[in-house]
């Protein structure tokens, strides 16, 4: 604690019954609720007080119990932190805190009373990503309109990446998101940083005077969500461009967060960049030192964006996880899919398919307990819309073909079971297979072949699909249309459906 300023903030965790975000006298104080500076975790006495170290650069943050609701801004956005920087942020392109002044003498946290509901639903959001405000209208109209006013969740999180290097762009983003009604979290992602400072700890400052602290936590039910900011930038290794992973005070902060959580519960960890390596993207030791953090809960999840596809990975012993039952850790599609490009749809807004085949959506996250179960939802389209089907429209009867049916199936990990029959016939497994995804390579390559101009962007160029299946196309049957049925399981054993014809000449 060698670099605290020698000051101590105290104040109250309190039931704020009339909504008015200040302790009256007949507010009682909560006791046991967890307060942060970011680093160090302290709970509150039996009258709600607490005392804990505050630095010249430093937010105070209460950390949500489950039995209450944070207040909200008229944006949606939860008020649960005190911004101290007494002497502002440093001058930035994009600015930061102004002056606080002095340490107030009680730095008070009001609570709205809740019940403690075991089942409750999120939505998830990553990348938004918009880079202007042209972009910021493609994300309000093709994905805010579609959840505005969603009932039966109980909060939002977006993933990072809320905009595009553009930081002005905050306040639109904000507006945007403040539309679907819900309280809404966020993550920080790379391009949310401010990128004209020396030290990675100065890097949130724009976002913090939006947002709040970029690293915290809260409970939901018998949930405890921490969220991560994990961009090192500058890249402590050259001191150029950004790399995955955490900053010690952080590491220290999950450790005495976790100290006040039971076991039993589940821990959902919400970051930017994935624990999945592509390249060496993420420090090694960190992910190692967090899967050290995690290793006493058995119930655990781990969700990211930043690719720009979607991806289901299962860390084993192998991968360092310290525990016998794999650590899940979800890479989320994008709200803003393949960053806004591809074809335009009837309404002006790029289709934007993710580089994987992946349409463009959200996710719905179904807690009950310290159990989950995930629901994928492509932008545009009905739920049940789960897989795409590639198969050749015709083959030549009995003729031998390298063709094959493919399925993408959104949601899939590897171990799933997916089934194909053809017309009624015997169901068949298909084989996992790792490659791009050929519907989205067929709409890809329409953009270097054509000889007219297109509307929109040429889609960005295709990456490995980790959730595709693949059958021979058979040839040897009658003269005419056939069905091809496919049957998907996922990992919750949640089952989805497809169907796809093609036809058989000679």
């Amino acid at each position: 604690m060698g670099g605290y300023a020698q000051q101590m903030a105290t104040g109250y965790v309190f039931e704020d019954l009339n909504g008015n975000q200040k302790k009256d006298r007949r507010e009682k104080g909560i006791s046991m609720v967890s307060v942060s500076n970011g680093e160090l975790v302290v709970q509150t006495d039996a009258a709600g007080k607490y005392s804990i170290p505050v630095g010249e650069d430093q937010i105070i943050f209460v950390i949500k119990p489950a039995a209450f609701d944070l207040p909200l801004n008229a944006q949606n956005l939860p008020q649960f932190y005190y911004i101290h920087k007494p002497a502002g942020s440093p001058e930035l392109k994009y600015p930061g805190s102004k002056p606080t002044g002095p340490l107030p003498k009680s730095v008070d946290f009001g609570l709205v009373p809740s019940e403690k509901e075991e089942k409750f639903t999120a939505l998830v959001f990553g990348d938004p990503q918009p880079y202007n405000l042209e972009e910021v209208g493609f994300f309000d109209k093709g994905i805010v309109k579609e959840v505005e006013g969603v009932q039966g969740v109980k909060f939002g999180l977006s993933l990072g990446d809320l905009v595009g290097d553009d930081l002005s762009l905050f306040p639109h983003y904000i507006d945007a998101v403040a539309k679907v009604n819900l309280p809404w979290y966020n993550v920080m992602g790379n391009h949310d940083h401010n990128f004209d400072v020396e030290t990675d700890a100065l890097g949130d400052e724009t976002f913090e005077t939006y947002f709040g602290p970029s690293t915290f936590s809260f409970n939901q039910g018998k949930v405890h969500f921490i969220v991560l900011e994990n961009i090192l930038y500058p890249d402590p290794r050259d001191g150029e461009g950004y790399w995955g992973g955490f900053r010690p005070d952080q590491m220290a902060f999950i450790k005495n967060d976790l100290k006040f959580v039971p076991k039993d519960h589940l821990i959902v960890l919400a970051m930017h960049i994935p624990l999945f390596e592509e390249g060496d993207s993420f420090r090694d030791e960190d992910i190692l030192e967090l899967f050290e953090l995690l290793a006493a809960y058995p119930n655990t999840l781990s969700l990211s964006a930043h690719t720009h596809y979607q991806r289901q990975v299962m860390f084993g012993e192998d991968a360092g996880w310290k525990q016998s039952k794999p650590h899940h850790h979800y890479n989320v599609g994008t709200t803003s899919g393949d960053w806004y490009r591809g074809d335009l749809n009837e309404e002006g807004i790029p289709v934007s398919t993710m580089r994987d085949g992946t349409p463009k959506g959200y996710a719905y996250f179904d807690f009950d307990g310290n159990q989950y179960k995930i629901r994928y939802q492509v932008a545009g389209k009905n739920p049940e819309y789960q897989m795409e089907i590639f198969a050749p429209k015709v083959l030549e009867k009995d003729k031998r073909t390298t063709s094959g049916i493919f399925v993408n199936f959104f949601m899939g990990a590897q171990d799933d079971e997916v089934k194909v029959r053809i017309d009624n016939g015997p169901w068949r497994k298909m084989t996992h297979t790792i490659s791009p995804d050929p519907a989205y390579l067929v709409d890809m390559l329409k953009w270097d072949t054509t000889e007219e101009l297109l509307e929109g962007k040429r889609p960005s160029n295709a990456q490995l699909n980790h959730h595709l299946w693949r059958i021979n196309a058979p040839s040897n049957l009658s003269v005419g249309e056939h069905l091809i049925e496919v049957e998907a399981t996922d990992m919750f054993g949640q089952k989805h459906t497809g169907s796809k014809t093609f036809r058989i000449l000679e």
